[in-house]
């Protein structure tokens, strides 16, 4: 574990506000539907923003109201293109970030983000981006990906690109760095025997994750991006009113939770 995660407050972030800017599934009619995934963070010490989506992110952006200028951290969590899309652009509008990708990543793609200015962290091991926010480390072995946590006053907030090393064992890494429990879980899903979304995995292979998730202690989940409807319609069977509907638009507070 890297020598910044070893010492864990006791609370986390209070007014955490998850602003999704691109999904496949549109919230509200005005917003694009497209195959990818970016996510706002608000409410912690940095405004971060979490992958970069697609072709139509700044327009979403720009229906949003976001301005470019207010994000402070990028974190990437995998090289496919409908998670990174948008980085050289968004780069342009404001190279004054720190961006944390996976150390797998080419090294052309660092290098051409260093080169607008940004400065560049190639995450390995678990390590806190700031206070309350932490990677799980780089994890996978052919397609390698971190993914973000939260720490929050009521539990951990965990959120993925896909999850291609596993959505079980993202969460289980996650328990283990911080020794707490899981509020929400919310992105793409995979599973680790898998080398496609757990869409294309059985009905019963799906349940059974959903019953490791029960066992971890997850309290909410919101499956998005590349799950599938099959693996949403049963997660939102399962978890009934602690199903969160994650589209594009969608603002997820605490005070949902």
């Amino acid at each position: 574990m890297n020598e910044e995660t070893k010492t864990v407050p006791a609370s986390g972030a209070k007014q955490l506000a998850i602003t999704v800017t691109y999904d496949t599934n549109p919230y509200k009619q005005v917003m694009k539907a497209d195959w990818g995934f970016a996510t706002l963070i608000t409410g912690t010490e940095k405004t971060i923003l979490f992958d970069t989506g697609g072709r139509y992110f700044f327009n979403i952006m720009r229906r949003l109201r976001i301005d470019p200028n207010s994000i402070e951290v990028v974190v990437l969590s995998h090289i496919h293109g409908e998670h990174i899309h948008e980085l050289s652009v968004f780069l342009q509008q404001n190279p004054n970030v720190t961006v944390y990708l996976p150390e797998s990543v080419p090294e052309k793609l660092k290098d051409n983000a260093r080169n607008y200015g940004a400065t560049i962290v190639g995450v390995k091991g678990a390590l806190q981006i700031c206070e309350d926010v932490y990677s799980t480390g780089q994890l996978g072995t052919v397609i390698k990906e971190h993914s973000l946590i939260l720490r929050t006053d009521k539990g951990l907030v965990v959120i993925t690109g896909c999850a291609h090393p596993g959505i079980v064992n993202v969460l289980n890494t996650a328990k283990e760095l911080m020794q707490d429990d899981i509020l929400l879980v919310m992105g793409g899903f995979h599973d680790e025997n898998y080398p496609l979304p757990l869409e294309w995995a059985t009905k019963d292979r799906i349940i059974e994750i959903i019953s490791e998730f029960k066992q971890l202690g997850v309290r909410y989940v919101g499956p998005c991006h590349c799950a599938g409807e099959h693996v949403r319609s049963l997660f939102k069977r399962y978890f009934g009113r602690k199903y969160i509907s994650v589209s594009t638009g969608k603002i997820v507070t605490l005070t949902d939770l």
